[in-house]
């Protein structure tokens, strides 16, 4: 089964017989380790969300100059997700994850070398963009557990895979914490990286598999790119994901500027969010298995929405408690959607294989194939949300002197991403708009409920 250089040759985890023998197995000892090395890729990725509370009024950065360097990691790392999705099919999963893990040390290390005042602004700032590669870790691994895993376990392999890795974001931030609070500077933070981050690359050689049929099928990416589809999930997984990383890179900053908290206050807080919306975002995939990842989606928007309403009151009312804890369940809203949006996706392709006449393996196959490529592509556009975020802090900041503004705007994206999740996969349409035409949609679109 599996040839030299650790490449499976066949693999098939819609046969129950496989999957139980043989398969299940294989799969789990390869999510386990996808997790570790995803999880150091977010850590590095938004390590700048911590760097930033270290440096005080000696560096000489403004709050917008800190919004705008955490807002062009979080570019970085969206754009590096388009070619990390293709690696998997040029090098194999397995390879990938290798050469991905063992990158982490470039920014790390470049990080660790200029941390200090009196380094300029653009220093940072290339150094920050080195960082981004990070992020490139998640389309990478969500690619590659895809193929792993029969569609009715996807809800919760993707969910583990993914939150696993966010939890990355909360874990250094805890970190940061504790060192923060022992008088340890960023350079101890940074440190303590390196070596997770070499064991993450030697275990993931030495653990991990390659399966065959996923290499060089570089054209799936192409296919995913041209369907509707593809940019719809982009655009709702910017609501959900978009929000918990921009939210990440973002609290800790808003805590110490429009409430004048201390680094050491807000690091205090600033990781219950993550860590809460990490953990959770596996129960959204198990809830999208049994009840359809578009239901668990739209109530999630309704849910976002009434917290950021929360929010907007409590910015206004200069309240620190209720906006905190409204902060706190908005991060384990965007968890629970990060989950059922990631479950969607090999659910819309696997209708769309059915509706095209295929059945079995072959409808799996095509499931499969194009619902790996497009994760790349979604979770690439969906980090742009993060940028998007931050920039909207920087400019209701300048502009306002709270994040009150920015709020509003976010609320406004999420009414936009409910109508949206209920008008292309909930909605029943009337009998008579259905036609033979091969060209339309409104057949499988009656299905899409249960994705």
């Amino acid at each position: 089964m599996t040839a030299p250089g650790r490449w499976i040759q066949h693999w098939d985890p819609e046969d129950e017989t496989f999957w139980r023998t043989t398969g299940e197995k294989m799969a789990r000892r390869n999510l386990c380790f996808s997790v570790l090395s995803e999880h150091i890729g977010f850590s590095v990725w938004t390590m700048w969300s911590v760097l930033v509370l270290f440096m005080g009024p000696e560096y000489g950065l403004s709050p917008a100059d800190k919004f705008l360097l955490t807002s062009m990691v979080t570019l970085v790392g969206a754009v590096v997700r388009i070619p990390y999705t293709f690696a998997v099919a040029i090098f194999g999963g397995r390879n990938w994850t290798v050469v991905s893990a063992a990158a982490l040390l470039v920014p790390t290390a470049a990080a660790f070398a200029v941390m200090e005042p009196g380094t300029s602004f653009s220093t940072f700032m290339l150094v920050g963009l080195l960082a981004g590669i990070g992020g490139g870790n998640f389309a990478s691994s969500m690619t590659n557990i895809n193929a792993f895993f029969p569609l009715r376990k996807k809800g919760w392999a993707l969910g583990l895979n993914a939150g696993g890795g966010n939890i990355g974001v909360p874990v250094i931030q805890i970190a940061a914490l504790a060192i923060i609070g022992a008088s340890g500077g960023p350079r101890v933070l940074l440190g303590l990286y390196i070596p997770l981050i070499v064991v993450a690359a030697v275990l993931a050689a030495r653990h991990m598999d390659n399966i065959a049929s996923v290499r060089n099928d570089t054209g799936a990416a192409k296919e995913a790119s041209k369907d509707a589809h593809t940019w719809i999930m982009s655009f709702l997984y910017i609501g959900t994901f978009g929000s918990f990383i921009g939210y990440s890179f973002a609290f800790g900053q808003v805590l110490t500027t429009q409430f004048g908290r201390t680094p050491l206050q807000a690091a205090y807080v600033t990781f219950i969010g993550p860590l809460l919306g990490s953990l959770i975002r596996p129960v959204g995939g198990r809830l999208a298995d049994r009840y359809g990842g578009a239901r668990i989606t739209l109530y999630t928007f309704v849910a976002m929405g009434a917290a950021t309403a929360v929010l907007i009151a409590a910015s206004m009312q200069k309240s620190l408690a209720l906006f905190t804890v409204a902060f706190v369940v908005l991060f384990v809203l965007t968890g629970l959607g990060n989950g059922s949006t990631y479950k969607m996706i090999p659910g819309i392709f696997q209708a769309k294989a059915l509706a095209k006449g295929l059945r079995d393996e072959e409808a799996a196959a095509y499931g499969r194939r194009l619902s790996g490529a497009s994760m790349g592509l979604i979770g690439a556009v969906g980090a742009l949300g993060g940028v998007g975020i931050n920039l909207a802090f920087r400019q209701s900041f300048l502009s306002y002197g709270s994040g009150t503004g920015a709020f509003v705007a976010f609320l406004a994206c999420y009414a936009v991403c409910f109508v949206v999740t209920w008008s292309v996969y909930l909605r029943r349409r009337p009998a008579r708009t259905i036609t033979t035409s091969p060209a339309t949609e409104e057949k499988p679109q009656l299905s899409y409920a249960e994705v």
